[in-house]
């Protein structure tokens, strides 16, 4: 059994037992750092949509409630434990305080197109409020475009799901193709910003 697989099994059995109040908590967690992925989440819920279990209107809102209140805890993390956090352990990552103005400059500049994009994106979409925090990216600014894009991708899966119907558990057959893709994304992720942040920390320490 794969990692999304085992997720969405454990993952829907909560939800059809508990409610609204499940999808609530999953998806605080899945914009946090838990690797709770939103595409076992929201597709089943969809689907009870179609057994009248639950409503449209409550899946979106419950879910994407979850969403902004997994976000401002990540947004929290990252804005009252960026500084202290770079200062104590940063040279251990081949970071230092430079890293963290370039994170605030460009949350400053590019903040909402990105927040908004990232919603889409697995993984990242875990973990984007974390910088968005460190930068101090504006919180209304935040909160509107994470509402937008949290609302925009969970609507979708809901939606995505209540189509699936009978065809859950076939898809959830080929869910190891999921978890291959993720696997590769998050090993080129590490790649690139270690061999991008190696190379900026030795041209500072030969500066």
């Amino acid at each position: 059994m794969g990692i999304t697989e085992f997720v969405a099994e454990h993952a829907t059995a909560f939800i059809d037992a508990t409610g609204y109040l499940s999808v609530f908590l999953l998806m605080v967690m899945e914009s946090m750092v838990f690797p709770i992925p939103s595409e076992a989440v929201m597709p089943f819920a969809g689907f009870l949509i179609t057994t009248g279990r639950f409503s449209l209107f409550g899946v979106i809102a419950a879910s994407t409630l979850g969403s902004i209140v997994g976000s401002l805890l990540s947004y929290a993390m990252g804005a009252y434990g960026g500084a202290p956090f770079f200062r104590r352990f940063g040279k251990y990552l081949l970071l230092d305080m430079h890293e963290l103005e370039a994170t605030q400059r460009y949350f400053q500049k590019h903040g909402q197109v990105t927040i908004l994009t990232c919603r889409f994106i697995p993984v990242v979409r875990h973990l984007i409020s974390i910088p968005a925090g460190v930068g101090r990216m504006p919180l209304l600014p935040f909160l509107v475009f994470t509402t937008i894009g949290a609302g925009l991708w969970n609507t979708a899966l809901a939606l995505a799901g209540a189509a699936l119907k009978q065809n859950w558990e076939a898809v959830m057959k080929h869910s190891h193709a999921i978890d291959v893709g993720v696997l590769i994304l998050l090993v080129a992720m590490a790649a690139v910003f270690f061999v991008r942040h190696w190379r900026r920390w030795k041209a500072r320490q030969a500066a």
